[in-house]
């Protein structure tokens, strides 16, 4: 059986935004890149949990990072994610 070309990526991208700790990352990155201390903080998650999903995140290439000396910063790759998800909420709405 013939596999349509994009359908694993965008089964992989689908993954990263499983997750309503990973969609409250991605919106606290609209607004300004943040290390994983301020995210742990901001989101009430552990910092270990914090990590893992911005792994998941960065591998999918939706938020790329930025090493500060020790501290690593953390960004979306792209701001029409934002606009990715406000669409797929209009879809899932009607």
């Amino acid at each position: 059986m013939d596999q349509i070309p994009n359908a694993q990526h965008e089964a992989d991208l689908f993954f990263a935004l499983a997750d309503p700790k990973r969609i409250d990352i991605i919106h606290a990155l609209e607004k300004h890149p943040y290390n994983v201390n301020d995210l742990t903080i901001k989101l009430g998650t552990s910092q270990p949990t914090t990590s893992r999903h911005l792994k998941i995140l960065r591998e999918r290439g939706l938020v790329q990072s930025t090493r500060h000396g020790v501290s690593i910063t953390y960004a979306l790759s792209d701001p029409r994610l934002i606009q990715a998800l406000e669409l797929l909420n209009d879809i899932s709405s009607k």
